[in-house]
Parts: structure tokens; sequence; C-alpha cells
């Protein structure tokens, strides 16, 4: 990209404009003009001090302001409307890491059709269109199979907003035919899969897993289903998320981890990540914007991938942090994840922070000599329960041939820059504050979200536009400190990783790697470098197909 520095200085100076400085928010019913008062008391929440006569200066443009905030709001903006800010998440220098484009898959074994077809529910994606090619099973069939697998668990589990069966069913009819007939798509053709329902399709409704929006039905689909149909794939039901993508809980209760049911699956790509884990769906699109794929994939022992910043068009996909959203799969092995990335990523002329990038994977590699991996020293040294598991993974990496560089974070005030999560959110909800739609969502504490965007209203244009400068030094020394490097490894919580390389958006894939004493499923996460999906995948596919741990399935007697 072209004079980066310039980029980011008119990027987020330009962004000044989209956000009101909420102390200022009246009820709807009357605007009550701002004085001196108000100004002093107000700029006590920033810790700033101005004078009387300071504070009576500002009062022309502080109304005048007002006046124009109220215009904003009676334009009722869809959340679908995007802010003229496209944030890019190259650094000066940079280099694509991948050179050309490839995809190639390993081998696959030769796969016969099972007596017990309840065994079809934890085969991969690799295996189900193995069955699919050789005409052992139709796509009509594994279709209905799975369909039945989710109206039999979702009961318990509650990972289902929407079943989509009647398409599906169309849909898989469809993929029948055009195998029949010899067009064979490729490895998605005729195989079952779910989204999280922040995704539209436009027959069928889009809730959010929030009570303001239960009834929504939006008039488009979603790019990522358009591709996903282009491939051959088959929708079959619209996947539980917390309330407007945070936690696991939404309007329909808790989605449980199948492993065990007392506990939620964790989100916020709740359903995707249980229905996959519970062998319902072999693969789901979630999405995350601060750990939403990376924990309910840890929690229900599923792996996931989340793709570098503008890999994936958001097209059709719930905002709530313009420039940290990001959609993936969740699926059952790297090859797995890797075959729908392929099949999703890529430019979209209707998501314009989408970004040309080559994605070359080959999945026949077996050893990870030649390999440079960087560990964060510290996360590994922590101590813990889960420490003996995580020195096991770079015991197993050395192992396999690969030389291990030990990395540390950049020295800055990383878990500060939080406030652009939250300011960007509470921009993309703020109707509902304005409206008191937030007093009807489910979670009401001081974490959830109705308290976030109440509070967000407060956070300065100002100080948004300082994180955001914060932001590019945080991207510009990350770059610095990955030269070198093929990809990183650390465990998938406890540290600052989640916040630097969402703030970044760096890829990555987290897979199982072992349990903790209580038996709970532990992760290790694959870091690449931005736009590095094919290098990171390779090294994690050998580490997986080194190790059992994603082989693993929830009994399911409950």
């Amino acid at each position: 990209m072209k004079n980066n520095t310039l980029k980011y200085a008119t990027i987020f100076t330009i962004s000044g404009a989209s956000f009101a400085l909420g102390a200022f928010i009246s009820k709807k019913a009357e605007r009550v003009p701002i004085t001196a008062g108000m100004v002093q008391e107000a700029s006590k929440i920033f810790n700033i001090e101005y004078t009387q006569a300071q504070a009576d200066s500002t009062l022309n443009n502080l109304n005048q302001w007002n006046i124009y905030y109220e215009r904003f709001r009676q334009l009722k903006m869809p959340n679908s409307i995007v802010p003229a800010l496209n944030f890019n998440p190259i650094p000066v220098g940079f280099v694509q890491p991948d050179k050309t484009n490839g995809f190639v898959l390993a081998k696959s074994p030769k796969v016969t059709l099972p007596a017990d077809k309840n065994q079809l529910a934890f085969y991969t994606i690799r295996q189900l269109s193995e069955l699919i090619r050789t005409k052992q099973i139709t796509s009509v069939e594994l279709t209905k199979f799975f369909l039945e697998r989710l109206k039999k668990y979702d009961p318990k589990l509650l990972f289902t907003v929407s079943l989509t069966e009647e398409y599906a069913l169309k849909q898989a009819a469809k993929a029948d035919e055009e195998i029949k007939s010899g067009h064979y798509k490729g490895v998605l053709h005729g195989i079952p899969y779910g989204v999280k329902d922040l995704l539209a399709q436009k027959d069928y409704k889009t809730t959010f897993g929030a009570v303001p929006y239960k009834d929504q039905k939006l008039d488009v689909d979603a790019t990522v289903i358009t591709k996903l149909d282009a491939a051959g794939a088959i929708l079959c039901a619209k996947l539980t998320l917390g309330e407007l993508a945070q936690g696991d809980v939404w309007f329909g209760g808790k989605t449980k981890n199948p492993w065990d049911i007392t506990r939620g699956s964790s989100g916020s790509s709740a359903g995707p990540a249980s229905a996959v884990s519970a062998g319902c769906l072999p693969f789901a699109i979630g999405s995350e914007t601060m750990g939403s794929i990376v924990s309910p994939s840890t929690e229900c022992g599923d792996t996931g991938l989340r793709p570098s910043f503008g890999r994936v068009s958001k097209y059709g996909a719930m905002a709530l942090s313009w420039s940290m959203d990001k959609l993936g799969p969740i699926a059952r092995s790297v090859e797995d994840v890797a075959i729908v990335f392929n099949a999703i990523q890529g430019t979209d002329p209707n998501d314009l922070s989408t970004i040309p990038a080559t994605f070359n994977y080959n999945g026949n590699g077996q050893s990870l000599k030649g390999y440079k991996i960087g560990y964060v020293k510290a996360d590994f040294e922590r101590k813990g329960q889960n420490q003996a598991t995580d020195s096991a993974t770079l015991a197993k990496l050395r192992e396999l041939g690969a030389e291990l560089i030990p990395l540390e974070y950049p020295k800055l005030p990383i878990s500060s820059m939080a406030v652009i999560l939250d300011a960007e959110a509470g921009a993309a909800f703020q109707e509902l504050v304005i409206n008191h739609q937030t007093d009807g969502m489910v979670l009401q504490n001081k974490n959830a979200w109705p308290n976030t965007f109440r509070s967000a209203q407060f956070i300065p244009a100002v100080e948004y536009i300082q994180a955001n400068r914060l932001r590019t030094m945080l991207i510009q020394a990350w770059y610095e400190k990955l030269k070198g490097l093929d990809l990183y490894v650390t465990p998938s919580f406890g540290n600052l990783n989640l916040n630097v390389t969402n703030l970044t958006g760096n890829p990555c894939v987290v897979l199982p790697n072992g349990y903790n004493p209580r038996g709970r499923q532990l992760s290790i996460t694959f870091m690449g470098q931005l736009f590095g999906e094919g290098k990171m995948l390779q090294a994690a596919a050998i580490y997986q197909n080194a190790t059992d741990f994603h082989t693993k399935h929830p009994s399911l007697n409950f």
C-alpha cells in the first residue's frame, strides 16, 4: 500500500466526526441547553479542568454540535451502514508473506460408509466429501442426517436459532443433481453447515441473539453465505450467539458445552462451537472481535480459524466493531478450516475493508524442519495448572523440527486500547441506548453490553482518535517484532495475545492440545504473520496430525 503513514493520519483525523461527546446526550423529548456549569462538571469525567471563561467559550460550539447530533439520530441509520473510515492493518514496509496462490490438500485416505451411520457425526469435511464424491452417500441423505441431529440435541444444548430445513433440502437436492450430471464443484459440494445468527440470509430471520432484533429479517444474503452456496455447501441452521456477540447467553437461554452441559459453550460464537463439537454439523461460520472464535473453540474442543482482518467479507454481517470484526470457520481439524477459508476468503466490492491477499497452503507437510516459530516466553513460563500442557506443546514442536525463538509483546498500554472496541460498539448500537431498548436485553450486569453501550456514549472522539494513533504504533511495533518468523505460538488465554492481535489484525488458528486436571479442554494458538494464513495453517496441521486431541468428542450422554 502507498504512503501508509499518511493513510493512518487521514483515517483517524476524519473519525472525530463520528462520535458525539456523550456527556451531553439528552432525552429524545427535550434538548436541554448546555451551560458553563455543565461543561465544568462534565470535564471532570475526562480529567480536564476548564476555567469559567473557557467553559463559556465552548457553549456556542457545544450547543451547535448537539443540534448536529440530533440530526444524525433522526436518520435512524441501520447497523449495516459503515463509517467513512476504512481501517487497514498493513504496516509500513509490509511484504506479502505468501508470494503466490495455491491450495493443495493432502491425498485423501480411502473412506467407506460406516455400518453405524451415527459415526458420520464426527467425520471431517474431507471424509464426508469423499463419501459424496464417490457416491456412497447423497447430499440429501447427509443433510437429513445432520438436520435430525440438530433437532435431537438442540433442546439440551440450545445452539439453534432457526433451522433452515426447507432451504437446506432444496439445496442438497440441487447438489445431488449437479454431482450426478458430472458437475462436481469440489470438497464442500453437498456438505452441510451452519452460520452464527449475525449473518443475513434473506429467507430467514437474523436475530443477532438479542431481544430487540429477534423478529428482524434482512433482505440480503451475506457474502460468506453466497460464497459457500457457490461452493455447493448446504446451509442447515442459523446458530446462536450471545446477545449482540457477547458471551453465550441469548434471548432463548444459555448455549451449553456438549462436554459438560452444566457449563456454557462460551462465546460469542456459542452455537457454532457447540453444534460442531456435538457432531451436529461438520463446520460452522463464527465471528470474532475479541475472542469470540478462540474462546468457544477452546471450551468445546473444536478447531477455529480467525482470519486476518480484511481477508473475509463482512457484508451482510452484524457490525459490532467496524475495525475489529472478523468472520471465520469452526470445524474438526486444521485441514477443515483451511478448506472453508479457501472458499470464503477474498475481496468483495460490497465490503471496502477487504484487502487483496494471496493464500498458499499445502497440506502434504509432515515436518516443521525449516520453520522459525516464535513463542511468547513469559506466557509459557507462567505458573499454573496448564503449564505442563503448554510445555509439552513446545516440546512436540521441537520434536517435529521447528526452530523456536523467544518473543515478547511491545511495551505499550495494550489493554487501554479496548476503548476502540467500546466506542465503536457504542456507536453501532447507540439507537438502543437512546430508545432504552437495552433495558430489555437479558444480561444487565456491569460487564454486559447494555452498560458498555451506555458508558461508551461518554468516550470523547479525541480519545478514540488517540487510541487509534496508539494502535498504529502497536501495528508497526508488532510487525517489527515478528520479522524473520514464519509464525508464533502462545497459550490461548491469560495473556495479552487476544488484545494485541485483534488490534493488529493478525490471523490465528486455535486447536486442542490437552486437558486440565479436571478434564476440561485446553488449546494452543498458532499465530500468523498478517495475511500469513497459509504457513500458519500448514504448521498447525503438522502439529495436529502428530497428536490426537482433535479426534476426541463428547459422549453426549445427557
